[in-house]
C-alpha cells in the first residue's frame, strides 16, 4: 500500500481535531507525526491520541528516531495499531534501521527517511533490507547536516543516489521532501514536478494547499499519454516519432506512462 502513495501530508500527533481535515484535504495518506511536530513536553499526550479509525485513507505514523527517550513507547503504540506503515527518521545505517524493521516485523513495513550525509552513504543498504518499504528523503535535515543550501543543485546528488538506491534494491520509487513555502501551491507543484522528472516516486506535504498539485504532477500529462499512444502505435523495430527516434526502451517508457495513467497499455 504505502508503496502507492504519491502525496501524504503530515499532521501533528497531538493534534487529533486535525486528524479528519487531514484526510479530507486530498492528499493520499496520512502521515501522524511523533517527532519534529511535536514538542518533548508533549510527547506521551500525542503518542496517546495516535488512532487509524478518522479514515480509510493509509495511516502512516512518523516515530521517534532510534536511541532517543520516545523511540521504544512509540514502537509499543505503533503495534497496537492497523498503521499502514512507520516513518523512520534519522535513518543511518542498516544494522539500526533493521533492528526496527525486526520489531515491525508482520505488523508493518518502515518508511526509512534519509536525511544526513551518513544516511545517504548508507542508503543502498537500507533500501535493501526486507522490511524497508521505502525511501523518503528529508531534504531539511540533510541540507542543516551538510550545511548547504536548500537547492535543486545541491540536492541533486542526494535525490538521484535515492533513486538508485531504490531501483537496485527492487523498492518502489522514493518520496521526495518537503517544500517549506506555504503561500504559494505553485512552488510545491513545480518541486513536485522537478521530483518526477528525477525518477522519485512522491512528495512530502505539510499543509492542505499542497497536496492537489503534487498528485497532479505525479501523474502523465495529456502531452505524455498522447506521446505514448503514438509510440506504442508505431509498430516494431526502430522508427521515428515525432521526429525522434523509438525503439524498445521507449517502448518501455510509453507503457510505464500509460500505466502510470490508469490506462491499458
Amino acid at each position: 500500500m504505502v508503496s502507492r502513495i504519491r502525496a501524504p501530508l503530515f499532521v501533528p500527533a497531538d493534534r487529533p481535531e486535525r486528524f479528519s481535515k487531514a484526510a479530507a484535504s486530498g492528499a493520499d495518506a496520512v502521515i501522524l507525526d511523533l517527532e519534529d511536530a511535536v514538542a518533548a513536553e508533549a510527547k506521551d499526550r500525542a503518542r496517546a491520541a495516535l488512532s487509524c479509525s478518522f479514515t480509510d485513507l493509509p495511516v502512516i505514523v512518523r516515530i521517534n528516531a532510534t536511541g532517543t527517550p520516545w523511540h521504544e513507547a512509540d514502537l509499543a503504540a505503533v503495534r497496537a495499531l492497523p498503521v499502514a506503515g512507520v516513518m523512520l527518521p534519522k535513518a543511518e545505517g542498516p544494522v539500526s534501521v533493521a533492528t526496527v524493521c525486526r520489531a515491525l516485523a508482520g505488523h508493518a513495513p518502515v518508511l526509512a527517511l534519509v536525511e544526513s550525509a551518513l544516511g545517504l552513504a548508507n542508503a543502498r543498504g537500507i533500501a535493501a533490507l526486507p522490511g524497508v518499504a521505502r525511501l523518503v528523503f528529508g531534504s531539511v535535515d540533510y541540507c542543516a547536516d551538510l550545511g548547504c543550501a536548500h537547492l535543486r543543485e545541491g540536492l541533486l546528488p542526494a535525490r538521484t543516489e535515492l533513486v538508485l538506491a531504490s531501483r537496485l534494491a527492487g523498492k518502489a520509487a522514493p518520496l521526495d521532501g518537503v517544500t517549506v513555502q506555504l503561500d504559494d501551491p505553485a512552488v510545491t507543484a513545480d518541486d513536485a514536478r522537478h521530483a518526477r522528472d528525477l525518477g522519485m516516486g512522491g512528495k512530502l506535504c505539510i499543509h492542505p494547499k499542497q497536496t492537489a498539485g503534487v498528485l497532479q504532477a505525479f501523474l502523465p500529462s495529456e502531452a505524455e499519454i498522447g506521446w505514448a499512444r503514438r509510440v506504442l502505435a508505431s509498430g516494431d523495430g526502430a522508427v521515428s516519432v515525432d521526429g525522434a527516434m523509438v525503439d524498445e526502451p521507449v517502448r518501455l517508457r510509453a507503457r510505464a506512462i500509460l500505466a502510470d495513467a490508469g490506462q491499458a497499455a
